[in-house]
């Protein structure tokens, strides 16, 4: 299937016993992928580039542990197959993870409206993500969500430059209260190049 026709469908899922006996084989296959798709940027914040793969396996794993049957395989589909990158960008989750409730509590209030701060930089271009859906993510309080799904839509130029070797790519935060900047790997470049079309 062309990478910008990428979807999951109920042929893709494997029954819950079947999954489920092949459940830690397949997330050992997984885990080198999941590292080259993982990005910390500073000291509490974590890119998760999304794939395909990433995306069929949470649908697997939701189904085998809330146990909804033929019926929750639509939502499933529904809430994860906009997360499967469509060839012309760069899919992730972001993730705020501070374990202490107090701290974390308290960081997010200071990071409302972070996600209109996350960027991908390619070269001398910036492309901020763009929220999956239209779910607020920041509350009238300001207090933030610890969780972002966010598209970063490149163009075909853009995604040139991307695979350029001699290029800078990188992903940051502008918001005031935590601008960070991290340069992305050439293994994990070439790796999220896979996602262009």
């Amino acid at each position: 299937m062309p990478t910008a026709q990428r979807r999951i469908t109920p042929a893709d899922i494997l029954p819950d016993a079947e999954f489920a006996r092949e459940r830690m084989a397949r997330r050992s296959a997984l885990l080198p992928l999941k590292r080259l798709r993982r990005l910390d940027l500073g000291p509490v914040c974590t890119f998760y580039f999304e794939t395909y793969e990433t995306m069929l396996f949470q649908i697997q794993e939701m189904l085998l542990i809330e146990k909804g049957g033929p019926a929750q395989v639509a939502d499933e589909l529904a809430a994860y197959n906009p997360l499967v990158p469509q060839g012309s960008e760069l899919v992730a989750t972001v993730m705020f993870e501070i374990e202490d409730a107090i701290r974390r509590a308290a960081t997010l209030a200071r990071l409302g409206g972070v996600e209109e701060h996350l960027y991908l930089q390619v070269g001398d271009e910036r492309i901020y993500g763009v929220q999956d859906g239209d779910v607020e993510r920041t509350r009238e309080d300001g207090k933030t969500s610890s969780v972002h799904f966010l598209h970063f839509p490149l163009t075909d130029a853009q995604k040139a430059v991307f695979r350029s070797p001699g290029v800078q790519v990188l992903v940051g935060c502008d918001h005031e209260a935590y601008v960070h900047m991290t340069g992305l790997t050439p293994a994990t470049r070439a790796e999220l190049a896979r996602d262009f079309s």
